[in-house]
């Protein structure tokens, strides 16, 4: 396999634009082509990478950042319990709307990372017997549930608000309270710093990336509540009660949002084009008996891929040649840090009208290299 790529039939090395002329000074539609060329530029590096290196870089990413992740992780949530009594604090002596919807928004911050916790570790110590598939589709569906939680006290937060609304105080300005105020404002800081941690190793961990989402909404989340208790307090009574219906829908938004990208993971959204250009192409080089990949497919499974190859092979080989082909390619595709489970397909014949890759195509005969266990 490796040697397969190495070697690089189609000669896409060739093909690569220097970096150097794309990096010149480019102006309108020159600095667009320049952009489109580089990326190019990344996407057949990353073709002509050997699996093994894929699977080491990511082996050392890994342990490279294991400290900074457990910083991350515990350090997150250590923050989230403090700032949580913080935040309960300000809220209950300010009486600030605003301050109340930032508060519901930090008590739910260190649940989300015990959730998060609890959810890596189902994952680690998971039954193959009872789960063949693996529970990693378990952080997938707590993420969801949490985000429906936020949403649902947000519309509570709103229901307050819009009562308060209707129920005018006497007063022009509400009361100030300093103290609240420089409790929410410690808040914000630490979740700036928590913020900026985070942003170097989202891209590693999905737990980290949550957090990272997290943080960078309670950035906004709590420098609008200052804002509007603040304006309350100061300018006019109506600014705190419609800043706290503004930031529940914020809020709302945010984690329905969050919702609809974790929901799309778990019901089996298609990988991005990059990664099934990767896999059509560790397929098509994996083995010189491969005539033809008749078809790949890759969606989410929760936050790792499951992947499906369908291969045409010479229809006079052994099963057992054809077996070993289809055996050593799932086990090349799941060793990739992206891939949950692959499945391999082997037949004789292209689909009908089939030219190469295709999305719909059926299998007359089929080998699976796990056991026969897939239809």
């Amino acid at each position: 396999m490796d040697r397969q790529i190495s070697m690089d039939p189609l000669n896409l090395r060739n093909r690569v634009f220097d970096p150097e002329e794309l990096a010149r000074p480019n102006t309108g539609k020159k600095r667009k082509v320049a952009a489109f060329y580089a990326e190019q530029n990344d996407q057949i590096e990353r073709l002509l990478k050997p699996v093994h290196a894929h699977v080491s870089d990511a082996r050392e990413i890994q342990e490279s950042n294991a400290l900074r992740y457990k910083i991350a992780v515990y350090g997150s949530l250590a923050a989230n319990i403090l700032l949580a009594a913080l935040q309960i604090y300000a809220a209950i002596a300010s009486g600030s709307l605003s301050l109340f919807t930032t508060m519901a928004d930090a008590i739910f911050d260190p649940l989300s990372n015990i959730m998060l916790f609890l959810c890596n570790r189902a994952v680690a110590r998971v039954d193959g017997r009872k789960y063949p598939a693996g529970k990693a589709r378990i952080e997938t569906a707590g993420n969801i549930t949490f985000c429906f939680l936020m949403t649902a006290v947000s519309l509570i937060l709103i229901a307050f608000s819009a009562q308060s609304l209707a129920h005018p105080p006497s007063a022009a300005t509400t009361g100030f309270h300093l103290p609240s105020i420089i409790a929410v404002t410690i808040a914000f800081c630490t979740k700036l710093g928590l913020f900026l941690y985070c942003y170097s190793i989202r891209n590693q961990y999905s737990q980290v990336q949550i957090l990272w989402q997290d943080h960078r909404n309670d950035l906004a989340i709590n420098g609008f509540g200052i804002l509007t208790s603040v304006g309350g307090s100061k300018l006019r009574w109506w600014i705190d009660p419609m800043g706290a219906i503004i930031l529940s829908v914020l809020i709302s938004c945010l984690w329905l949002r969050t919702a609809t990208s974790e929901f799309n993971m778990l019901i089996g959204k298609s990988a991005d084009p990059k990664t099934l250009q990767h896999l059509t192409y560790i397929a098509m080089h994996h083995n010189p008996l491969i005539e033809q990949v008749d078809t790949v497919r890759a969606w989410y499974s929760g936050p790792r891929l499951t992947v499906e190859v369908d291969i045409v092979l010479d229809p006079n080989i052994t099963l057992q040649v054809s077996h070993d082909v289809a055996e050593s390619l799932q086990i090349e595709l799941e060793s990739l840090p992206e891939v949950e489970r692959a499945n391999v397909h082997n037949d004789y014949e292209a689909a009908l009208g089939s030219a190469g890759v295709t999305e719909n195509a059926p299998t007359p005969m089929i080998v699976t290299s796990d056991g026969g266990d897939k239809p």
